[in-house]
This record gives C-alpha cells, sequence and structure tokens, in this order.
C-alpha cells in the first residue's frame, strides 16, 4: 500500500498513512459493527481557479489528509447563475471541480481552517461520515 491512500479503500487496519484512524475519542458504538466516524469535506473550485494544485499538494504533503478525490463536473453555476458546461464540440475550460476527502473529525477540522486561504468563502461544506473497517481492521490494532 502506498504512504497514503486516495479513498476509503485504503485503509489498511486501523491505520492510513502510519496515523491512528480508530481510537477511543473516535469510536461511538457503531465500532462493533465495523464502522469509524470521521468527517468528509468537501470543496467546490473551477479549473480557472487555478488553485487545485497548490490546495492538493496543502492536502499531501503539509496535512497529510488520509486522501483525496478531485472529480470534473460535466455542467453547474454558481452564485453569478452563469452555467458551465462542456459538450462534445466545445469543451469549456471553466467547468466545476469538486475535492473530496476525509479524515478523523479534529484532522478535518484542521485541514478545513488551513485550506480557506486557498478558496472563497461557503466553498467549503463538511459533515459527519462512518468509514467501513476493513477485514483487517477487525484483528487487533498494532498486528499487521
Amino acid at each position: 500500500m502506498s504512504k497514503r491512500g486516495v479513498h476509503a479503500d485504503g485503509v489498511d487496519g486501523d491505520h492510513v498513512s502510519g496515523k491512528p484512524l480508530a481510537s477511543a475519542s473516535n469510536l461511538d458504538p457503531a465500532h462493533e459493527a465495523g464502522l469509524i466516524r470521521a468527517t468528509m469535506v468537501r470543496v467546490y473550485l473551477t479549473e480557472s481557479d487555478h488553485g487545485l494544485k497548490p490546495l492538493l499538494n496543502c492536502l499531501h504533503d503539509e496535512l497529510g489528509v488520509l486522501g483525496a478525490t478531485v472529480t470534473r463536473g460535466v455542467a453547474g453555476f454558481g452564485a453569478s447563475g452563469v452555467v458551465h458546461s462542456a459538450g462534445l464540440v466545445d469543451l469549456s475550460t471553466d467547468l466545476p471541480l469538486v475535492l473530496e476527502f476525509f479524515d478523523q473529525p479534529d484532522r478535518a477540522r484542521v485541514a478545513i481552517e488551513r485550506i480557506k486561504d486557498f478558496v472563497e468563502p461557503g466553498h467549503v461544506v463538511s459533515w459527519s461520515v462512518s468509514v467501513e473497517r476493513s477485514d483487517a481492521a477487525s484483528a487487533t490494532p498494532g498486528q499487521d
């Protein structure tokens, strides 16, 4: 497994990137059902923002989040009301981008505070999620 996973499948036991994902403070009764509490974060950008690469570098290199995925939208609009869309002939260079990542609630909160420097206000949303534990995570933590 690589040092950092790119999505929930990157969960290796109770650790990803050598960082514990499960601890007494972030486990709830769902732990017995094989779930781990985390925070999902979604960041809305456009291709013309030119901030994606620095944002990814910050999340990966500086903050070491568990993983991130960027999705390119086929259409979208924002506060301006201007609809941006891609067709077969007309490939727009200002399409919507959505960056998503998840991590432990406390680490996600730190990441959200840090990435505010990269995005417009109101373009970051977050919510609590339950991450499915892999079969390996059922084993005693620390036994790889």
